[in-house]
C-alpha cells in the first residue's frame, strides 16, 4: 500500500492550491446535483440546533458577547448568514429583533459568531435564529436557534449576602477519626401578589448545595455550584424558576454539605495534608450558601429576595454525614417532607447569620511546603463567575438519544446482573459494569434499621468486596429506616462512588434482586462518536474508554473516581484530551477547568501537578513536574484546534505566555532539566527515559504550540519568536541525544515516540530511528514499554513512519502490557496500570495504588478515529477534513461515526475477499459546508471506482489515490 509522510494541513493547502480545486470541480459540483431540484424551492433546511457557549441549554451565561454555533445538513454549502436577537420569540424575525440584526454577513463560518447587539441585563432571557444563503445565493430559512439566559453580568448587581449557621465546634484535629458534620437546611418565606412573568433564582455556596421552592428540588444537577478555588473565586448557578413561583405565599430553602470547600479532599487524610494534617478544611472551616431570587411581574415591577439574617436554618434534617469522598448517611426518621413549604412551622429553626459572624479561625496547614498558618473562617471569594460547564447529573429518560440518533447507552441506570451472599447478612450486587456515581436503593424492613452500604471495583477470589486500593477513602453511606411497609427508595446526593461491586449489610432479611440500581453520575458532555469493528475485542474497549472517560469528568478531568484522591491530574489530561474531543464535545467542560488551571498557576510560572490545587504533593517542596505541567498548553491547543476557539486563547494569552518564559528560564540552555516531580512516563515498564529527556521533548512540543497559537490570535511577532525557538530546541536536542545513524542515545521506545510524534528529528533520520522503534518492540516480544506518555502516540508513530502492521500488532495484542489484555481479564474500563489485575495470578496487584477507572491508556481512541477509521482535519472545526482509513491487523470491517462541530463524519470501510482478489470498499459521508481530502488505501490506484464510476482526474499535487470532494455521501472501492 501507499506510505508517505503526511503534514495534514499543508497537503490539504497544496491540494486545494491554484488551479487544484477547478480540475476537480466536477466532483463538487455531481455532489450538490443531489439536492439541486429540491434546492430551486428550499424554504427549510434540517440545520441542526443551535448552541450558546457550546451548551444547547445556556442558562447563567455572564459574557456580554456569548457566542454562537450551529451546524448545517445536508450536502450543500453556506455562504452567508443573519444571525437575530430578541427580547421574546414573538420578536425573532428581521423586521422586529430587538436586541441584535447582523445583517447578511458574507462567511461560511458556522462557529465562534459573537454577539455584537445590545448590551444585555443580568437574568434576562433571550433568544436567537439564524437563516443563511446557500451556494446559489439562496436564502434558506431555518430554525435553528434557541435561548440563554443571563447571569449576572456586573458585581453591582449583588445584593445577596453569604450566610451561614453558628459553628461553635471545634476543629477537628484527629487523622485516626472522621469527622463528618451533618448538612443544614435553609429557609425563607415570601409572599407573591402579583402576577409573575419571569423569575430567576442565582445561587453559591462555599460547599455544596440543593435548592428548593416551595417543596420542590428545582435541578437534578449535584454538586452545586462547581468547584474552584473558593478564595479566590466562586462559581454560581442560574435557574429559571418561573413554574416553582406560586400566587400567594412561597417558601425557599437549600440544603448545604462541606462538598470540596470543607470536606476531606484527594489523599490529604492519607498523606497528612491541611489544617491539623486532617485531609479537610482545605478552603475553610464551616460553609456558607448565598442566592437572590429576582421576580419580575408582569406590571414591569421586579422583586428580590435575597439570603440575609432573615433566614432560619436548622442541623436536623435527615442527612446526618454528607462529604465527597467518605459517603453519606441518611436517617429517613428524620425526614421533614414540608420543610420548605410556606406552612411549614420553623419556630424550633434558629436564625442564620452572615458567615463573617463565625469570626476568625487560625490553624496550621502542612503539606509537601511545610507548615503554615492559614485562616479558615470566612472569607468572601474575590470573583464571583458563572458556572457553563455542562452540569453533572445522571441521565434523565428524555435523554436515551440525541438528535441525531445516537443511541446514548451511556449513564443509563445499570441493573445488577448478579447477587450473592458473601456472609451472613452481608449481600453482594454486581452490576456488571464500572462506573461513577452512586446507587439508588429499595430497602424494606422496621423503623431504626441501619444498612451499611460499601463500594468497590472489584471482588477478591474468595467474592470479598476489594476495599484496600481506595486507600483512606471510606466510600460508605447509610440508610436507616423509618419502616415504611411499603419500602423505601434512597439515593444519595452528596456523595458518589468509583465502582461495580455494591455490599449491603445490616437488613433482617435478604434484599431483593431488583434493591440496587446504578446511577451513573457524569458532567453531561454530549457525546459525539460511536466506534465498531469485526474484532469483538476492540469493541470492548471502545466501550471501556468512554465508560472511563464519563468516569473521570465529574466537575474535572479526574483522575481515577474511587479512591482517595480523584483530583484533576494534568499528566493524564493532556494526554487523553484529543481522544476526550472525539467522544464527547468536552469544550465548555475544558473551559470551564482552563479557569480553574490559570487560577492555580504558580508564581514561577508553572502549572501545578492538577488544578485546582488546594495542596501541594510531590517531592519536597516540588509542585509541579515536566510534561504533567505542560497540559498548561496541550489542552488550550486543543481546545483551540478542535473547536476553532481562539478567543479562549486570548483569554489565557498572558498566563500561557508567563509559562513559556518559566520554561526558558529553567532550561537556558534548550537541554532540558529536571527541576520538578518525577512523574514523566508514569508507569512505564522496563524502560525508563530519563526526566531530562522527557523535559526537552515537551520544551519544544509547548513553544510550537504556542507559536501556533500566538499566530492564531495574531500575535505575529511572537509567533515568529516562539517558531524559531522551537527549531533551535529541535537542534539542540539533535546534537545533544540524536547518534549519527539516526537512532537516540535514549534507548527507549518512549524516546523514539516523542522524538517523532514533536517532529524533533531531521527528516533523513525518521526512518532510523522508527525502524529502531521497531526493532525495540520487537525484541519485546511485539510488547510496549511505553508509560502514560509514550503509549499516547506510539501507534500513531509507527502508522504514519510506514509500520502500520507493527501498530495493528500492538493494538489488537492480548499479551500483557496490551489493551486486550484488559479486556481478557473482564476489564470494563480502562484501568491505571497495565498490569491491574490478572485471573491467572488470582486477582488485582499493586494494592496500595491501583485504580480500574483511568483513562490515560484510553488516549489510544484518537489512533482508532484518525487511522483506522481516517477521520482527521486539515483545518479547525474540522471546516476541511483529512480521511484516510488504515485497514490492517485481522480487521474486515470499521463503522465510526464522529459530531464534528462542522457536522456528522462517518467512516465504514469492509475488505472483503472476491474471486482471489483483496476488495477494500469505502463508505464516506462528508458533511455540508466542508471538504475532504479523501485517500484509499490501495497499491493499485487506477482501480479505485467511486459511486460506480473511475475516479476522476487528479488534481495537481494529490497522488493517484486522492481526491478532494465536496459534502455529500461517497462509495469508493478498489482492489488492495
Amino acid at each position: 500500500m501507499t506510505s508517505r509522510k503526511l503534514n495534514r494541513r499543508d497537503l490539504f493547502k497544496s491540494a486545494a492550491s491554484a488551479g487544484a480545486l477547478a480540475a476537480i470541480q466536477a466532483t463538487t459540483h455531481r455532489v450538490s446535483m443531489v439536492n439541486e431540484l429540491h434546492a430551486e424551492t428550499m424554504v427549510s433546511s434540517p440545520m441542526a440546533n443551535g448552541l450558546c457557549e457550546y451548551l444547547s441549554t445556556s442558562i447563567g451565561v455572564d459574557t456580554p458577547n456569548p457566542r454562537f454555533s450551529w451546524i448545517v445538513e445536508g450536502a450543500q454549502t453556506q455562504t452567508a448568514y443573519q444571525l437575530i436577537a430578541a427580547t421574546h420569540p414573538s420578536l425573532l424575525n428581521v423586521e422586529k429583533a430587538d436586541t441584535w440584526n447582523s445583517g447578511k454577513v458574507k462567511s461560511d463560518r458556522t462557529s465562534q459568531i459573537v454577539y455584537d447587539g445590545k448590551k444585555m441585563e443580568s437574568g434576562k432571557q433571550y433568544w436567537w435564529q439564524v437563516q443563511y444563503w446557500n451556494e446559489k445565493d439562496q436564502l434558506v430559512e431555518t430554525k435553528a436557534g434557541g435561548s440563554f439566559i443571563t447571569g449576572v453580568l456586573s458585581t453591582d448587581d449583588w445584593r445577596a449576602e453569604w450566610i451561614s449557621f453558628k459553628d461553635e465546634s471545634p476543629l477537628h484535629n484527629s487523622r485516626e477519626e472522621l469527622y463528618l458534620p451533618p448538612a443544614r437546611e435553609y429557609r425563607k418565606t415570601f409572599e407573591v401578589g402579583k402576577k409573575v412573568r419571569h423569575a430567576t433564582l442565582f445561587a453559591s455556596a462555599l460547599g455544596n448545595y440543593d435548592a428548593y421552592i416551595n417543596g420542590q428540588r428545582i435541578h437534578e444537577s449535584v454538586f452545586l455550584p462547581g468547584w474552584a478555588d473558593y478564595l479566590k473565586r466562586s462559581y454560581y448557578n442560574t435557574f429559571d424558576v418561573t413554574t416553582f413561583v406560586q400566587s400567594g405565599g412561597n417558601a425557599i430553602g437549600a440544603v448545604v454539605a462541606d462538598g470540596w470547600y470543607a470536606g476531606y479532599v484527594g489523599y490529604g487524610l492519607l498523606c497528612g495534608y491541611g489544617p491539623n494534617k486532617t485531609g479537610r478544611y482545605f478552603y475553610g472551616k464551616t460553609p456558607s450558601f448565598m442566592a437572590q431570587l429576582v421576580i419580575e411581574y408582569e406590571d414591569d415591577t421586579t422583586e428580590t429576595i435575597v439570603t440575609d439574617k432573615t433566614w432560619k436554618v436548622s442541623g436536623d434534617g435527615p442527612i446526618r454525614e454528607a462529604d465527597m469522598i467518605m459517603g453519606e448517611a441518611y436517617d429517613s426518621r428524620m425526614e421533614r417532607p414540608d420543610w420548605c413549604t410556606f406552612k411549614y412551622d420553623d419556630s424550633a429553626w434558629t436564625s442564620a447569620i452572615l458567615a463573617s459572624e463565625n469570626g476568625s479561625i487560625k490553624a496550621t496547614f502542612s503539606d509537601n511546603k511545610g507548615d503554615r498558618e492559614v485562616e479558615l473562617g470566612f472569607q468572601k471569594p474575590g470573583k464571583m463567575q458563572a458556572y457553563m460547564a455542562p452540569p453533572i447529573s445522571a441521565a434523565t429518560d428524555g435523554e436515551r438519544q440525541n438528535a441525531w440518533g445516537m443511541q446514548q447507552e451511556f449513564l443509563n441506570p445499570i441493573p445488577a446482573v448478579k447477587k450473592y451472599e458473601f456472609q451472613k447478612g452481608a449481600w453482594i450486587y454486581d452490576l456488571g459494569q464500572e462506573f461513577a456515581g452512586v446507587a439508588e436503593f429499595r430497602f424494606q424492613g422496621a423503623a431504626g434499621t441501619k444498612v451499611q452500604i460499601r463500594y468497590g471495583e472489584m471482588v477478591h477470589p474468595d467474592g470479598r468486596l476489594m476495599t484496600e486500593n481506595l486507600r483512606r477513602a471510606r466510600a460508605t453511606d447509610f440508610y436507616t429506616l423509618k419502616g415504611d411497609p411499603n419500602g423505601e427508595t434512597w439515593r444519595p446526593r452528596f456523595t458518589y462512588h468509583g465502582f461495580r461491586y455494591v455490599e449491603i449489610s445490616g437488613l433482617p432479611n435478604e434484599p431483593a434482586d431488583d434493591a440496587v440500581v446504578g446511577i451513573p453520575l457524569s458532567n453531561r458532555t454530549p457525546l459525539t462518536s460511536t466506534f465498531e469493528c469485526s474484532d469483538p475485542m476492540v469493541n470492548r474497549l471502545f466501550r471501556n474508554i468512554v465508560w472511563t472517560q464519563l468516569a473521570n469528568f465529574v466537575e474535572v478531568p479526574t483522575d481515577c473516581p474511587q479512591r482517595d484522591e480523584r483530583l484533576g491530574w494534568m499528566g493524564d489530561a493532556q494526554a487523553y484530551i484529543r481522544t476526550a474531543s472525539y467522544n464527547a464535545n468536552v469544550a465548555a467542560f475544558f473551559t470551564k477547568w482552563l479557569d480553574d488551571l490559570e487560577e492555580c498557576q504558580l508564581e514561577n510560572g508553572a502549572y501545578p501537578d492538577y488544578a485546582p490545587y488546594p495542596m501541594s504533593h510531590g517531592g519536597p517542596g516540588l509542585s509541579w513536574g515536566t510534561a504533567w505541567t505542560d497540559a498548561g498548553i496541550i489542552c488550550p491547543w486543543t481546545i483551540m484546534t478542535v473547536y476553532a476557539d481562539t478567543r479562549l486563547i486570548e483569554e489565557h494569552y498572558d498566563s500561557l505566555k508567563k509559562f513559556i518564559d518559566f520554561r526558558i528560564q529553567s532550561s537556558p540552555d534548550l537541554k532540558g532539566v529536571s527541576l520538578g516531580n518525577s512523574w514523566g512516563d508514569w508507569l512505564s515498564l522496563n524502560e525508563n527515559t530519563p526526566i531530562e529527556y522527557v523535559d526537552i521533548c515537551f520544551f519544544a512540543n509547548s513553544v510550537r504550540k504556542m507559536a501556533e497559537m500566538a499566530k492564531a490570535i495574531n500575535r505575529n511577532e511572537d509567533a515568529k519568536i516562539y517558531g524559531e525557538l522551537y527549531k533551535k530546541i529541535c537542534r539542540v536536542h539533535n546534537a545533544e541525544y540524536l547518534n549519527d545513524d539516526g537512532t537516540l542515545k535514549v534507548d527507549t521506545q518512549t524516546a523514539y515516540v516523542l522524538a517523532i510524534d514533536f517532529d524533533m528529528l531531521p527528516e533523513a533520520k525518521v526512518a532510523v530511528a522508527a525502524q529502531r522503534l521497531v526493532d525495540k518492540i520487537r525484541a519485546m516480544d511485539t510488547r510496549m514499554t511505553t508509560g502514560f506518555l509514550g503509549t499516547k502516540s506510539i501507534l500513531t508513530v509507527l502508522t504514519k513512519t510506514g509500520h502500520h502492521d507493527v501498530a495493528m500488532e500492538l493494538f489488537q495484542s492480548k499479551k500483557l502490557p496490551s489493551w486486550g489484555f484488559e479486556v481478557e481479564n473482564g476489564a470494563t474500563t480502562v484501568w491505571e496500570r497495565w498490569d491491574s489485575y490478572s485471573k491467572a495470578e488470582g486477582g488485582a496487584k499493586h494494592i496500595g495504588m491501583n485504580s480500574f477507572s483511568h483513562y490515560a491508556f484510553g488516549a489510544v481512541c484518537e489512533w482508532m478515529f484518525r487511522c483506522l477509521a481516517g477521520i482527521d482535519q486539515a483545518e479547525y472545526g474540522f471546516r476541511k477534513l483529512l480521511m484516510e482509513p488504515r485497514p490492517g491487523g485481522t480487521l474486515d470491517y470499521v463503522k465510526a461515526e464522529y459530531l464534528s462541530p462542522s457536522g456528522m463524519i462517518r467512516s465504514e470501510w469492509h475488505v472483503k475477499n472476491t474471486d482471489g482478489k483483496k476488495k477494500f470498499i469505502w463508505d464516506v459521508t462528508v458533511p455540508a459546508n466542508t471538504q475532504a481530502l479523501l485517500t484509499v488505501p490501495t497499491d493499485r490506484p487506477e482501480s479505485i471506482t467511486m459511486d460506480g464510476k473511475p475516479l476522476q482526474i487528479h488534481a495537481e499535487k494529490l497522488t493517484p489515490n486522492q481526491q478532494i470532494v465536496g459534502p455529500g455521501t461517497y462509495h469508493i472501492e478498489n482492489e488492495m
